[in-house]
């Protein structure tokens, strides 16, 4: 679904309403999901079915952060690898890092585990992306809902998120 398509009809997510009124093109995937391994699945999905390579695709996760910063913050890594926790704390400026509790990260973006999207949340986090997504020409994240991919340029990720870049994935 293309900004204009989607403009015809009420956005399904707040993360879909969000690229909406930004104003840039983007595209909502849809692909079935199970209950786990949600950026893994897609990326399975997306490779098989739409050809896009796995690298290209990322995955939301909301981090608790302690030291110098406090608080919880968005770490958006590929789907397939794993997050730095370390490296994540340090590019917000953090002394450490934890995976946040998922009903706390479920209240602090409103969205659900496995449906967490960096766009639209219920509240504004500090975001850092990993370096590999500016790579490529367009990247996809999570809709807001399991199962739905927004695929958007990263230049436009990083703006909307207001995003800190760097090496944060290994």
């Amino acid at each position: 679904m293309s900004k204009k398509s989607a403009k015809k009809s009420a956005a399904a997510t707040p993360a879909i309403a969000f690229c909406q009124n930004a104003g840039i093109d983007f595209h909502v995937h849809q692909f079935p999901h199970g209950s786990d391994n949600f950026g893994e699945e897609a990326a399975s999905w997306l490779l098989e079915h739409l050809g896009v390579e796995p690298e290209r695709i990322f995955k939301t996760l909301i981090i608790e952060l302690s030291g110098k910063r406090t608080g919880l913050a968005i770490a958006v890594v590929p789907a397939t690898g794993m997050l730095n926790l370390k490296a994540a704390a340090a590019a917000i400026g953090a002394s450490k890092a934890t995976m946040a509790d998922p009903h706390d990260a479920s209240l602090a973006t409103g969205y659900i585990p496995g449906g967490i999207s960096p766009l639209g949340g219920r509240r504004k986090l500090p975001t850092v992306i990993d370096e590999t997504a500016t790579l490529s020409d367009t990247v996809f994240v999570s809709g807001g809902r399991r199962g739905w991919d927004i695929e958007l340029s990263p230049a436009d990720l990083v703006s909307l998120c207001d995003a800190t870049v760097a090496d944060i994935a290994r």
